[in-house]
């Protein structure tokens, strides 16, 4: 599943991914990778781009219940 709240957020803040990647020091690739849903970053790695991006672990990486969707509609 793409991260479209990561990719919003990035580029809210005039980031490119080569720029969020060097400051959490990691390469563009791997941006990429977790904004196309193909890598599941460590927690660790999650924190630092919060940290980045100003945001919380929820608001960029909490994916909602399938149950909790399906109530809402």
């Amino acid at each position: 599943m793409k991260n479209l709240r990561l990719r919003s957020a990035r580029a809210a803040k005039g980031l490119s991914q080569q720029a969020l990647a060097d400051l959490v020091g990691v390469s563009r690739q791997t941006i990429n990778a977790i904004e196309q849903g193909d890598y599941n970053p460590t927690i660790n790695l999650c924190i630092a781009i919060c940290r980045a991006l100003d945001k919380t672990l929820d608001a960029l990486f909490w994916e909602e219940a399938q149950a909790d969707r399906k109530s809402e509609n």
